[in-house]
């Protein structure tokens, strides 16, 4: 509806809706797949963690994470610098860390199991390889010192708050830092708790929704609303109804016919009269229609018991904040909008000389009531007005005689220091931390269920599962073999088969050939009597898809030769697994580049066929194996007669040539620092840059450049290199299913599935603003390197509702 429409005023007029979004909107930042639809929606200021290419494929060690752990909730102002590693932007804004310690998961497995994984794989931005250095990793965490902690900048309320007031209503419910209007912003379990209509609850079917779908940050605008109601047959209906706005103007002031006929105006409260309502033509559905046009999708409305109010109207708001539980009382008891305004304000509202309350008065009381309980903070609110709300005064207390102890540098000690608990949720285990702060569960089941039920979240919460882990243990006692069956799987990804090739061509001339597509891991070759064919395992499986894709027909000498991949059980979701992977948040900037010897560049022609790839893999799956249609290349290639000098990346030549194409983020050269790199990762600062140096792929080929969209995970140096060099050949060539029975690999799938779940439920439970962490971590009791993962990521709202 047309907010400029005339309507039945009492007092004042309306004003239009803005069309643009408000100034606080403008830093939100919406980071898009391939496809255009938007992911998530990042507030300005919010807190966020970021990590360089080039330190991103480096692993971690539990010292490593816990300079990350320790600046999260400390930061600057305790003395703590920047991660070594790592950097947290808008660090004051983290609201609490929640680590989630997974035992006997390791990065192989998770990556075999990698499409059952999908709350992992898509929920958390970064995901780094982590070699812990401890068994009790999640004791360790509350036992870590931390270092140059400078105690002096660091408030501790045990010391300078009054015990009286220690243990005051509003202090126990927010604290007593000062904090931005989202912390005050009802939950949707408060919502519920205090009777509030909430969309999909039972009695509020025909509710109307305003749509505040989007997240509110800091500075989204206050609404200060208000109503007054009659008695008809039906109940209490809506007579009058007022909502002012952030600086206290009056937007809307309207009186609305009731749909029933009245009982009782209740003027000695609502000040409505028969009189005044008898010309009345407004409905019920023409003020629920302004105030959705009135109200910013941001808007935070703020109001006294405000429930009654939006059951009246019949709305449903998402973000609200309710003055009578800021200003809380024992027992759940509340005060009188008139009782605050008098003593906060110090101004008189619905006084006995008036007939009736006025609903605009009451709406900027509740909203200036709102405003200086954010300004002032809880403690303040409550040292100030403590006698004349609360009715007691605070002694003066004596002080202490005995001496100071000497302050503890363990970072569970410090957070209680500065009003911050720790809690520690798992079974039974020696963890460094006090008994009162553990919760002992006999199953991972309840471990989770007893989080979620919690009414308030520690500020650190360490929760640890382990049911995988001891099923695993209690399946096999040869742990290696198992790995090192997983690690073979994962390198059969990265591996493609060629031939027939012509008599005698080498395995030097294989590697030559097929390093046009990326390093070249090692190549076995696989005669027969009549023809030559050869394994070739590369590092990185974009070598293996390019492979595919522009050698699969080539001719060779006069040999047309057939490039496909490894046949066999592990690699019947191969296509699914490159096409998620593809399409992961952490690729969606990253573009892979090989350097070709001049030669090959001017040999292959592939240009038309490689840009005919390209626009395959940006509208669907990568489809590994699909033969080309129309005939076969006819470039000829001869490894032994080439002297072209050898290819060379750097980062200066790589930037020169790509940066044409949109801001470059980060380049990495992965490989030995003595060896020349002929293949690198860039990463953009948008998908547009990626996009666009995609869509020049056959003047760069001219150029001697090859590229293709990124695949493999930016955390690891290699795919292929999970395998251990060490390992004998024939190893590789067994399965899982040499070792385990297929019941076995049904069950194993069964429980990655389920504690996927669980994981994701323990995330969708962590309030906004939490930077959530998840460890998998091998068995460092064993003598086997077999490395594990640790997930990060800072929840936002619009993460809850996934």
């Amino acid at each position: 509806m047309d907010s400029s429409k005339p309507s039945t005023s009492v007092t004042c007029g309306e004003k239009k809706r803005k069309n643009e979004a408000p100034a606080a909107d403008e830093g939100i930042k919406r980071f898009k797949t391939e496809e255009g639809v938007v992911l998530q929606e990042r507030p300005r200021h919010s807190a966020r963690l970021s990590v360089c290419l080039d330190r991103l494929q480096q692993p971690i060690t539990l010292a490593e994470l816990m300079e990350l752990l320790h600046f999260a909730a400390l930061g600057k102002a305790a003395g703590i610098k920047q991660p070594s590693w790592c950097r947290v932007h808008h660090q004051r804004n983290v609201s609490g860390i929640n680590v989630v310690v997974v035992e006997g998961v390791t990065q192989s497995l998770f990556y075999k199991h990698y499409l059952l994984m999908e709350h992992l794989r898509t929920s958390y931005t970064t995901r780094v390889t982590f070699t812990p250095s401890s068994n009790n990793v999640a004791s360790e965490i509350f036992r870590c010192e931390v270092p140059n902690m400078d105690f002096s900048s660091v408030s501790k309320p045990e010391e300078t708050l009054h015990t009286a007031v220690r243990h005051h209503p509003v202090i126990t419910t927010f604290g007593t830092k000062r904090r931005g209007l989202t912390a005050y912003v009802l939950s949707q379990q408060q919502l519920i708790k205090n009777r509030y209509p909430v969309k999909g609850f039972p009695g509020f079917e025909d509710f109307l929704c305003t749509g505040s779908d989007v997240c509110v940050t800091d500075q989204s605008p206050l609404y200060g609303l208000d109503c007054e109601m009659c008695l008809t047959e039906k109940g209490y209906e809506l007579a009058r109804v007022s909502l002012v706005d952030s600086d206290g103007n009056c937007v809307l002031d309207d009186l609305v016919k009731p749909q029933n006929r009245v009982l009782n105006y209740l003027t000695q409260f609502s000040g409505i009269t028969a009189a005044m309502l008898r010309p009345v033509t407004t409905t019920l559905r023409d003020v629920q229609a302004k105030i959705r046009t009135l109200l910013p999708d941001n808007a935070v409305v703020v109001g006294h018991s405000l429930n009654n109010d939006l059951v009246a109207l019949k709305l449903i708001h998402q973000h609200v904040i309710d003055t009578s539980l800021l200003y809380r009382r024992e027992f759940g008891q509340k005060f009188k909008l008139k009782v605050l305004a008098e003593a906060v304000l110090k101004r008189q509202i619905q006084s006995e000389e008036r007939s009736g309350h006025n609903p605009t008065e009451d709406a900027v009381a509740a909203l200036e009531l709102a405003q200086y309980f954010i300004k002032a903070g809880p403690r303040q609110v409550v040292e100030l007005h403590l006698e004349e709300l609360w009715g007691y005064k605070l002694k003066e207390e004596s002080p202490k005689s005995t001496p100071a102890p000497t302050p503890s540098y363990r970072f569970a000690d410090i957070l209680q220091t500065t009003g911050r608990s720790p809690a520690y949720f798992g079974k039974r285990a020696d963890v460094a931390l006090d008994l009162s702060h553990q919760c002992w569960y006999s199953s991972d089941k309840e471990i989770v269920s007893s989080f979620r039920k919690q009414t308030k979240h520690p500020f650190l919460s360490v929760v640890q599962l382990s049911s995988f882990y001891n099923y695993l243990k209690r399946r096999s006692a040869n742990q290696p073999q198992l790995y090192n069956n997983m690690c073979a799987n994962l390198g059969e990804m990265c591996a493609v088969f060629a031939g027939p090739f012509p008599a005698g061509f080498s395995k030097r001339d294989v590697k030559r050939m097929f390093s046009c597509c990326g390093p070249v891991r090692r190549v076995q070759m696989l005669s027969t009597s009549v023809r030559n064919h050869a394994k070739v395992e590369f590092w990185m499986l974009e070598g293996a898809v390019l492979a595919l894709k522009v050698l699969n027909g080539l001719s060779v000498l006069g040999q047309t030769i057939k490039v496909q991949r490894p046949v066999n059980k592990s690699m019947l979701d191969l296509d699914l697994n490159l096409e998620t992977l593809m399409s992961e948040k952490l690729n969606t900037n990253r573009l892979y580049v090989v350097k070709l010897r001049h030669d090959v560049a001017q040999g292959l022609n592939i240009s038309a066929k490689l840009n005919r790839c390209l626009s395959d893999a940006n509208s669907s799956a990568l489809p590994p194996g699909r033969p080309m249609n129309g005939l076969p290349q006819t470039a000829q290639i001869n490894g032994k007669h080439t002297h072209s000098a050898k290819p060379e990346l750097s980062e200066e030549s790589v930037r020169e040539t790509f940066s044409m194409f949109g801001s470059i983020r980060s380049i990495s050269l992965p490989g030995k620092p003595a060896k020349r790199a002929i293949h690198a990762y860039i990463e953009f600062q948008d998908a547009e840059g990626k996009h666009a140096a995609l869509a020049s792929s056959g003047r760069l080929l001219e150029d001697s450049y090859l590229v293709w969209p990124s695949i493999t995970p930016p955390h690891l140096l290699s795919w292929i290199g999970l395998m251990t060099e060490s390992k004998p050949e024939q190893e590789e060539e067994e399965t899982v299913e040499d070792f385990f029975d297929g019941g076995f690999q049904d069950q194993e799938s069964s429980l990655l599935k389920k504690l996927d779940r669980r994981l994701s439920k323990v995330f969708r439970s962590l309030p906004d603003g939490t930077m959530s962490v998840v460890l998998l971590l091998e068995d460092t009791s064993t003598s086997s390197d077999h490395p594990g993962l640790c997930f990060l990521e800072v929840k936002m709202e619009n993460q809850s509702r996934r």
